[in-house]
């Protein structure tokens, strides 16, 4: 398939992915396993952004690939810290928020902050995606993009349902936050071909590949911690099972025009 075609069947399993999410919500099932879920997510994007598009991107773009990766790490940092809310905050108290605010109206508040800023974290997954396409590496970034997008439409689902939205008004932002993947992608194929820079694949690449580890240290990790307590050995075991499962692919798959991986 063409670098389009197959971006866009990537980006139509990761929206089925994010609904699948938001309907396990809907219907009342409970994700027993989150956190361990949510460690495992952890080590597929740590995996992808180490052992896949790094690599693919230092192949490609040389250097630029170690300047860029942690230039996307700390936009995404800034970009999140300072100009959207966090997404992974905890819902409100049963009665009052911490800011004085009854807590149905601080969670109307939570529920579109946590769309904000999960939805700015999809749209930077699309532009991974597009650009991991391009270089070969798309399925890897599928696999992370999809291990991180369930759990969140999940959460964001949770905290949606929390302050009384409908089913179908759920379902609708699942489907917005999901849909921020085609639109990233179709971001940097614009971006692309406007700009026509025949390196900038491999330097989005790296860029992403920070915003994967910013994504996993800061959002996923963090949580697993604070949450994960009860059982911190399968959760760390779940984290290397993701980690293994990259790095397995990575030596038997290979990548495109490396064929001593």
């Amino acid at each position: 398939m063409s670098v389009l075609a197959t971006t866009a069947l990537y980006s139509l399993i990761i929206v089925l992915g994010a609904l699948l999410g938001a309907v396990g919500v809907v219907l009342n099932e409970r994700a027993t396993h989150m956190v361990r879920f949510l460690a495992f997510a952890a080590g597929v994007m740590l995996g992808a952004a180490f052992f896949h598009m790094l690599p693919e991107a230092y192949a490609g773009g040389g250097w630029w690939a170690f300047a860029l990766m942690p230039a996307g790490f700390v936009f995404l940092l800034v970009l999140e810290r300072y100009l959207v809310a966090h997404a992974g905050e905890d819902l409100p108290g049963d009665h009052m928020s911490s800011h004085g605010r009854p807590a149905q109206q601080a969670g109307q508040v939570l529920g579109l902050t946590a769309f904000l800023g999960l939805s700015t974290h999809t749209l930077f997954d699309g532009i991974a995606l597009g650009s991991a396409v391009e270089e070969g590496v798309g399925f890897m970034a599928l696999l992370a993009i999809v291990a991180h997008k369930v759990p969140s439409a999940l959460s964001l689902a949770s905290i949606l349902k929390s302050e009384g939205r409908s089913r179908g008004a759920i379902l609708m932002l699942s489907a917005l936050y999901g849909a921020m993947v085609p639109a990233g992608a179709l971001l940097y194929f614009v971006f692309d071909a406007v700009l026509h820079f025949e390196s900038m694949a491999p330097k989005a690449l790296s860029f992403s590949a920070g915003t994967f580890l910013y994504i996993a240290v800061s959002d996923l990790l963090p949580h697993v911690h604070r949450h994960g307590k009860d059982q911190p050995g399968r959760n760390v075991l779940a984290l290397f099972v993701g980690l293994a499962l990259m790095f397995l692919l990575a030596r038997w798959v290979g990548h495109p025009g490396h064929p001593g991986h």
